[in-house]
């Protein structure tokens, strides 16, 4: 389906003043573990990005609040401490230049990608004064001292996909476009950058799928699944904050565009999407075909990684101080959200 061009939706001046979340955490029975290295690496790892961007008050702080060590010890719950705090790194890497790609143009996101694409390609030569370039080579060698050729090969690539995607997320946004579902929800599944934290699964489970498996037609939709839950869910999440910035690129947006609903029906909307992924994530795996014995074992563990996304990211939304500042635990029980007013022009 082709892109559409239109100008922001401007939202009435009777815009409701709350919104109700769906119920995402009544439909998700994923049970929810946490890696026993959470607490050590965590601080380690929040340390580690504060003190190599110098970060001072009120962001540092602001970074702590973002509970990533928490994040990754739920998404990986039984890796080590070492490999634990790879991931952790390079997840407040990313929190931290999510926020500045979106501040910055395309031209700028593109030197950034060609710098982390060479970091990952060779970081031991890697030579920059950039910070953010140099935390990106710090992680990524620690990745590659372990890290199986495929799944390395499958996060540099998916990577380069991911900051292709933001590029034209921020083109689109300062052009004022916005996009029908279906492109929409395609380029959404880039811009969510879940793809790389797949290729985590193997490095942190110490396995490397052949290529055949992972681009299995079953293994590819559950993966999809994945991501379009945490690509919606996190929209959910997200609107309200990125409603008062301004920023188009959310689901939200799009579906009270396309469907003409308001925002209550499109946040139910969305929330019947995430249902639909889960049901996908299930209908696939009870479909998978057995590759041979040592195969699946491997597939077994990748697709409880898998599961394990899901649920994790859905509950930590609710902890980070990202969208709900500190009441995160208050909407997690009553799921109300007070509307934000917009930001000036």
């Amino acid at each position: 389906m082709a892109t559409t061009v239109t100008s922001m939706i401007a939202h009435p001046d009777s815009e409701p003043k709350v919104f109700i979340l769906p119920d995402l955490v009544s439909n998700c029975h994923y049970p929810l573990r946490m890696n026993p290295h959470c607490y050590p690496v965590s601080r380690a790892s929040n340390k580690w990005l504060i003190d190599e961007l110098r970060l001072v008050e009120p962001r540092s702080t602001q970074i702590i609040g973002f509970r990533v060590g928490e994040f990754s010890a739920a998404c990986y719950s039984n890796t080590d401490a070492f490999r634990l705090r790879v991931y952790s790194d390079y997840m407040g890497w990313l929190f931290a230049m999510d926020d500045w790609l979106e501040q910055t143009d395309v031209d700028q996101i593109l030197r950034m990608r060609q710098c982390c694409i060479s970091a990952f390609r060779d970081p031991i030569n890697f030579e920059t004064e950039k910070f953010g370039r140099k935390l990106c080579r710090s992680y990524f060698s620690r990745f590659r001292e372990t890290g199986g050729p495929g799944c390395t090969e499958r996060f540099i690539h998916t990577m380069d996909l991911y900051l292709r995607a933001v590029a034209k997320e921020v083109d689109n946004h300062a052009k004022g476009c916005i996009l029908d579902l279906e492109s929409f929800i395609a380029l959404r599944r880039e811009t969510i950058c879940v793809k790389p934290s797949l290729a985590f699964i193997e490095y942190a489970a110490q396995i490397d799928l052949p290529t055949e498996v992972v681009s299995h037609p079953n293994i590819t939709a559950m993966e999809n699944a994945v991501i379009d839950y945490a690509a919606c869910s996190n929209d959910i999440f997200s609107y309200n904050v990125e409603q008062c910035r301004r920023y188009n690129h959310n689901i939200i947006i799009c579906i009270m565009h396309e469907q003409g609903l308001d925002l209550q029906g499109a946040m139910e909307y969305a929330g019947q999407l995430c249902k639909d992924a889960i049901q996908r994530f299930e209908a696939n795996r009870a479909d998978l075909p057995s590759l041979g014995k040592e195969i699946d074992e491997q597939v077994a563990i990748y697709v409880e990684g898998l599961q394990d996304w899901i649920v994790s990211s859905l509950h930590w939304s609710f902890d980070t101080n990202r969208y709900f500042g500190n009441d995160g635990h208050i909407v997690k029980q009553d799921r109300i959200v007070k509307v934000l007013p917009k930001m000036p022009l």
